[in-house]
């Protein structure tokens, strides 16, 4: 980018910049093309995204509020990377959190997007592979969470779903190594008591399938070393 375009730049040009940019880096964090621990360099990202150093240090610390990007004063930035004891508090809070959630949305969600869900499912059932599966479940629960007009709850289980998403795959290649089919069911389950707008099965559900999710890693302490 010339010298010339970068003074005419403005700040909603570097603010809009900025929000791509923490976009393409969330995304590649999420899908597990940058791992916990990895070093971001901006000189990197900036020649990926086509932007500025300006704007990249934006996306930067948009990611460090969300706690997905560890700042270090004078050092540079890294993916985060949790240790078990901070994943298994996350997965506690969720416990709570996301059925509460859920309990909200449970009167607002349409027939069609409870058919969504089943759809989601089908394919959760036939994913060639742990990444298909994880988009798919990601889809599956957000949208289960779509409907009901929160104030700051969906944000707040959105945050904690995507700090805890690395940790999650290790879970799912894991138990497809297993040919654990647990999670399947627990979909099944939770929609049929969606449909049948039975909140109280719903969230019990819900809340055992995160609690699982938390055990399972907490036998698997190598993925934290």
């Amino acid at each position: 980018m010339a010298a010339t375009d970068l003074l005419s730049q403005g700040p909603t040009d570097h603010g809009r910049s900025g929000a791509r940019v923490a976009d393409g880096i969330r995304d590649a964090i999420l899908g597990g093309e940058l791992s916990p621990g990895e070093r971001l360099r901006q000189e990197k990202l900036a020649e990926r995204f086509g932007a500025s150093r300006v704007p990249v240090r934006e996306a930067l610390r948009t990611l460090a509020a969300e706690g997905l990007v560890t700042l270090v004063a004078n050092a540079g930035a890294w993916v985060s990377k949790l240790s078990a004891a901070e994943v298994t508090e996350l997965y506690e809070i969720r416990e709570r959190i996301d059925p509460l959630l859920l309990r909200y949305n449970i009167p607002h969600l349409s027939d069609e997007t409870v058919d969504e869900l089943e759809r989601l499912a089908d394919e959760m059932e036939a994913a060639p592979d742990a990444a298909t599966f994880i988009e798919l479940d990601r889809r599956f629960h957000l949208l289960s969470y779509s409907a009901a007009d929160t104030l700051t709850l969906q944000q707040t289980a959105t945050h904690l779903w995507n700090r805890t998403q690395h940790y999650r795959r290790e879970f799912v290649m894991a138990a497809r190594i297993q040919d654990d089919h647990r999670a399947d069911m627990d979909h099944r389950l939770m929609i049929a008591a969606i449909r049948n707008r039975d909140a109280e099965e719903a969230t019990r559900v819900l809340a055992m399938h995160i609690r699982r999710t938390r055990r399972e890693l907490e036998r698997m302490p190598e993925i934290f070393e």
